[in-house]
């Protein structure tokens, strides 16, 4: 069967652009999800708005449209990136509006507001007017007019706020600024990195069991061939060590966010796409372009470092079953979940489009046809002993999940077909076929 390439497990517009998630939290009852959006323009040229998307478990999904637009004077060149904080009934959201001046700018040492907004809702998509809370006068002197993407959490009886930054002489910086009533904010200090990065973005800040963890997206960083092999990279630093870790070694993440879910959870959602590629979507000519990850749960491993998996809400889709051992070849219909044990070396091949192999201490995803991949090739990820493995892919994606999730590989990929032929090497799994999500639009 032709693929049309409309996802069936995650989250995409069904119209335009889209990128970083945002506002993610559960309030009266629903998981919300707001992400930057262009609807008019596939390639992301028109104005920089939110979408919003709710859910009461994860599974089934009801898109509300657009619900925040660039239309007032600071915002008016866009409506960024930023968070969302529950406060009995209302829901608190938090974002950066772009404002770009006339006149000879470079648009990072002069010409550009970087504004932090806030606007409430008691409903989730009907929102209050726009109160402006800090502006480039705010921030430390030193700062370049990039500060932006505000994530805010209450912690020891204060509200807190985490901002990305790029200083005047390109370095990438966290600012921390704190509140007693949500709306005005003091600053607090300035969180530095040892990296080269030149800005960072997206911060988010927050504790899994004992320990405390900060999520940045930085720009800059020297790239490896295991380490920032994208344009730009996603990870999180521990606090403690004072090390950084990728989230993803795949083509395609970038921008993750987390929250907590009613039962504790933390659960991270982060944009399958990057800014800035050197390949490409063919969607873009069917209207539309990028979309979320699945919702992961992060866990601690026993190092201390962070596990993922995909929400075990997401088992629920588990269909009709069928074995995949090694040496054999099994059809498959998309969208499909792989899942089993693996040997220390191990290969599981889509025919014609991708390759999946363990060798020493190295795991490869590797495009083995350029309509697939559109331009994208191999990406690595070091890991040791690998005991399993569980893939998830879509008509338009995959995730590969590496030894409980220590390392996880992310990548859109475009088929010609949604039945694809699958073979294995060295490992003992099993294949399900998946149900997708059910998502509806008031649009």
């Amino acid at each position: 069967m032709k693929n049309d390439l409309r996802q069936q497990l995650h989250l995409e517009p069904d119209k335009g652009w889209l990128n970083d998630p945002n506002g993610l939290c559960f309030f009266k009852g629903e998981y919300h999800v707001y992400f930057q959006y262009s609807p008019e323009s596939a390639e992301g040229k028109s104005g920089r708005c939110w979408g919003h998307w709710k859910s009461a478990d994860l599974l089934h999904w009801r898109f509300t449209g657009t619900v925040l637009f660039p239309d007032s004077p600071d915002d008016r060149n866009g409506v960024y990136s930023g968070s969302a904080f529950v406060k009995g009934d209302t829901l608190y959201l938090f974002y950066t509006g772009n404002v770009k001046e006339e006149g000879n700018h470079d648009y990072t040492t002069s010409g550009r507001g970087a504004n932090v907004i806030l606007v409430t809702t008691q409903d989730g998509h009907n929102m209050s007017e726009k109160r402006t809370l800090l502006r480039n006068c705010d921030y430390p002197d030193y700062c370049s007019c990039h500060v932006r993407d505000p994530k805010v959490w209450e912690e020891d009886g204060q509200y807190h706020m985490v901002l990305g930054a790029r200083t005047l002489d390109d370095k990438g910086c966290m600012l921390r600024y704190v509140s007693d009533d949500l709306e005005n904010w003091k600053y607090e200090k300035t969180v530095w990195g040892s990296d080269c990065s030149y800005m960072w973005e997206c911060p988010d800040e927050f504790v899994l069991g004992t320990k405390r963890f900060l999520s940045i997206s930085p720009q800059g960083l020297k790239h490896e061939k295991y380490f920032s092999q994208n344009v730009y990279s996603s990870g999180y630093l521990d606090i403690d060590k004072g090390t950084y870790t990728e989230w993803d070694c795949g083509f395609d993440f970038y921008a993750p966010q987390t929250f907590k879910a009613p039962d504790g959870r933390r659960i991270l959602i982060g944009w399958e796409g990057i800014g800035d590629i050197p390949y490409t979507n063919p969607t873009v000519a069917l209207g539309w372009q990028h979309c979320l990850t699945l919702p992961r749960e992060l866990t601690l491993s026993p190092d201390g470092g962070i596990l993922q998996q995909p929400v075990r809400e997401l088992q629920a889709l588990r269909k009709e079953s069928a074995g995949l051992r090694s040496g054999g070849t099994v059809k498959a219909q998309l969208p499909f979940e792989i899942t089993g044990t693996t040997q220390d070396e191990f290969t599981v091949e889509f025919k014609d489009v991708l390759r999946l192999k363990k060798s020493g201490n190295e795991f490869s995803l590797e495009f083995t046809n350029d309509s697939a991949g559109c331009a994208r090739t191999v990406r690595y990820a070091q890991l040791g002993r690998c005991e399993d493995i569980r893939i998830i892919a879509d008509k338009a994606s995959v995730e590969v999940y590496l030894n409980g999730g220590e390392k996880v590989l992310s990548s859109r990929m475009y088929p010609d077909s949604t039945e694809l032929s699958l073979t294995a090497d060295g490992i003992d799994a099993v294949i399900y076929k998946l149900d997708g999500i059910e998502v509806i639009s008031d649009e």
